[in-house]
Order: C-alpha cells, then structure tokens, then sequence
C-alpha cells in the first residue's frame, strides 16, 4: 500500500509466481514488485506536475530482505533469485527508493493479504 502525505493513494496484491526457496527471496520479490509500482506511481505524479522531495521508503519486515539491495555483492541468499527480481536493488543503488524495517506488528498491507485479529485490523486501519 502507498500512502502520500498519510493518506493511502495505491494498494496492490499478486499471488507471487514463483516459488521462493526462502522468507527473504519471497519478501525480495515483493519488494521488486512494489519497486515496479513505485516508479509507476512517480510517473503519474509527473504527470500531475506533482515532484517528491524524498525517495520512495519501502517498509519490509526482513532484515535480510532488507540488506539484499543495499549490497551488491552476490552471495549465497541472491544467488538463486531471478535477475528480473533485482529491480529494486537498481532502485536502491540510484537513490529512488530506500528500504526501512517495520515490524510485522505494524505492516498495514496485512489487513489486505490475511486473516488478522480484530485488535490488529483496528491498529493497523488508523
């Protein structure tokens, strides 16, 4: 889910079409999917004459997803992924979109992908 200035602007759900060999290659294709939206979704405010004064920050729940675009390096946990999937690492090395941690606890796009308790949806639909 995108949000600008609070408010949520874009969602996306894709059953993945892969098979991830591990938790951080499937949040690392998420991740270059969400990538793919990203720069969609700064072309149309281009196109509304809207500019960003920051990058896009991606919020993922894995570390090790995390560190995946930041290190150039190939190594034995990106080795496997498809070099399609590396779209985000571009992004990443261009400065266009940074990747934060967020808590499991706190990703609001659960509340669209699975079941989550009432408390949870009440938290997360703020």
């Amino acid at each position: 889910m995108f949000k600008l200035k609070g408010a949520p602007i874009s969602w996306s759900y894709k059953k993945q079409s892969i098979v991830a060999l591990s938790s951080c290659e499937a949040e690392y294709v998420a991740g270059s999917s969400a990538a793919c939206q990203a720069k969609w979704l700064l072309n149309v405010l281009e196109d509304l004459m809207i500019k960003l004064k920051h990058p896009i920050k991606l919020l993922i729940d894995n570390n090790s997803t995390i560190n995946l675009p930041k290190n150039p390096i190939a190594h034995g946990k990106s080795k496997h992924i498809e070099t399609i999937f590396h779209y985000l690492r571009d992004q990443v090395s261009k400065y266009k979109i940074i990747v934060d941690y967020c808590s499991t606890n706190d990703q609001i796009a659960d509340v669209f992908t699975k079941p989550v308790k009432r408390a949870q949806f009440l938290k997360l639909g703020r």
